[in-house]
């Protein structure tokens, strides 16, 4: 049913991701997907990496890692910006038909009232792909 499930990935946040990618790796293996990691970074320094280049290493390093737990193929994205958190929606969006992806599995948080003035990712993502688009909740 799933060919290509996309999965954004903060590399600074892996740690609360955890719950999620076991999810993700669950569904990749009853549907014998492929994986696609997809991480946005600033195009200055940041706390994970110097470069886009060194993100990318990383984000690579990170998707080779998870394919020795759960076995299915991998492959990366990585997008630089110079706002990532303002370009992050559209960038998620530009990321589905670029890499094909059929399903979008996004870690998330339970509701909160700032949502109203501005609303999670996966809903900007859901409302502008033709992608299926799974949030799963992270504990808090």
């Amino acid at each position: 049913m799933f060919n290509n499930i996309m999965v954004p990935v903060d590399l600074a946040h892996l740690e609360t991701l955890e719950p999620s990618l076991r999810v993700v790796a669950d569904l990749a293996k009853q549907y014998d997907s492929h994986i696609t990691y997809v991480g946005v970074t600033a195009n200055t320094p940041t706390s994970i990496a110097r470069t886009p280049q060194e993100y990318e290493q990383k984000l690579e390093a990170f998707a080779q890692e998870r394919h020795s737990v759960h076995g299915q193929p991998v492959s990366i994205k990585v997008y630089s910006s110079t706002d990532p958190i303002a370009n992050v929606d559209s960038l998620l969006v530009k990321a589905i038909d670029e890499v094909g992806a059929d399903l979008v599995m996004m870690a998330t948080h339970l509701p909160r009232h700032l949502d109203a003035i501005m609303p999670s990712h996966g809903g900007k993502v859901a409302t502008h792909t033709g992608a299926s688009v799974f949030l799963i909740r992270l504990p808090q």
